[in-house]
């Protein structure tokens, strides 16, 4: 008996100064834990919640089908951290630019809109950036 409350008692301690779980950090651990037992259960959660809805606005449908696109077509890590940056966050400034153009075309703040242009402009310029690299770095 005496084992087992030693057992316990050092696991609380290890368990109370451990780093404070926060979502940031338990939703890739879950992730990585789903997919290692055969099942993507977060990933299959995000996919749904992204999938169209028959209340959504236009503008939602266009958020939606962005991220969903950059989810689909997101390109399968090769293990070489520049390479895997580059086409990742390729990916990801193609996403920006999509959703950036609904904005545009359903936004009504001028604001937002105006946000809209310069991430357009903005991420267009670093896709070409990221091209070129991409063109030089691979084969």
């Amino acid at each position: 008996m005496r084992r087992i409350s030693l057992a316990i008692a050092a696991c609380a301690a290890v368990a109370a100064c451990s780093p404070e779980e926060t979502a940031e950090t338990a939703a890739p651990a879950k992730m990585a834990a789903d997919h290692s037992m055969g099942q993507s259960t977060a990933g299959a959660d995000m996919m749904r919640m992204m999938a169209p809805a028959a209340g959504d606005s236009e503008a939602t449908r266009g958020y939606k089908a962005a991220m969903m696109g950059m989810m689909k077509s997101a390109p399968a890590y090769v293990g070489d951290p520049d390479i895997d940056f580059m086409k990742q966050m390729r990916g990801h400034h193609v996403a920006a630019v999509a959703m950036a153009r609904v904005e545009l075309a359903q936004g009504q703040n001028a604001e937002a809109k105006a946000l809209a242009q310069e991430i357009i402009t903005a991420q267009e310029r670093e896709i070409a950036v990221i091209d070129a690299w991409l063109a030089a770095n691979t084969t």
